[in-house]
């Protein structure tokens, strides 16, 4: 029975040590979103494109041992399964999702130990990109009441915009201004100076991460006594 629980002890011990502590359990994804905060986390339920991603293995245990890492990214399809598109070897990884989707990441990770092949557990990742959108209002009242003051996509109104270019005509289609940041907006000037109070026209051009194209082409009404209990940029 000594003889038994001996071998037992000297089969144990003689096991390669590092299979038992070697992880990448602790592997995140870090991001920051709409609001400007940083995140962590390995589901991202609604993000915003174009939305930049740090993907890290943060391996435990790791003393002489070099692992190999492979990064696996792949798109759902709408009719089911997933696409993969891209697999990276590194360490850590950053990838830009550009365009919306439904997006599965695995991370996979092994190591040589003698002459055998050693593969630890794998990590899963999702990241979903929703669907764009785009509206303006038909008014605004750059009357210096801090309110409603520059026109520009409705709050709320606008997501995952990947080129966007906006325009302003006056009513015999002289350009007045013109935006590429669909945060921005105009402020009723031209040229440094306050335009007249009426009817304006602006065309945007735009593309959303889902692929949609928007060419937004309305009425634009300055109404510079107006007052913001009438709340026109809703």
């Amino acid at each position: 029975m000594k003889k038994k629980l001996l071998y037992l002890l000297f089969t144990f011990l003689s096991l390669p040590t590092a299979s038992f502590a070697q992880s990448i359990s602790a592997a995140m994804a870090y991001y920051v979103n709409e609001k400007g905060e940083s995140r962590e986390s390995r589901e991202i339920n609604d993000g915003d494109a174009p939305l930049e991603v740090t993907f890290r293995a943060n391996p435990t245990e790791i003393e002489d041992i070099q692992p190999t890492y492979e990064w696996h990214f792949r798109k759902a399809n709408p009719n089911g399964g997933n696409e993969e598109f891209l697999v990276r070897y590194e360490e850590d990884t950053q990838y830009t999702f550009s365009e919306s989707g439904t997006f599965n990441i695995v991370l996979k990770a092994s190591y040589v130990d003698g002459n055998d092949i050693v593969e630890l557990d794998s990590v899963n990742f999702m990241v979903v990109i929703s669907a764009s959108k785009l509206e303006f209002p038909n008014a605004f009242s750059p009357n210096g009441d801090e309110k409603n003051n520059i026109y520009m996509a409705k709050k709320d109104g606008y997501k995952n915009i990947v080129e966007f270019h906006a325009y302003i005509f006056n009513r015999w289609g002289q350009k007045l201004f013109d935006w590429t940041d669909v945060t921005k907006g105009w402020d009723g000037t031209y040229n440094g100076h306050p335009v007249k109070e009426g009817v304006y026209f602006v065309l945007v051009k735009a593309k959303g991460a889902d692929g949609k194209v928007y060419n937004i082409r309305r009425d634009v009404n300055l109404l510079r006594g107006y007052t913001e209990k009438d709340s026109t940029n809703k």
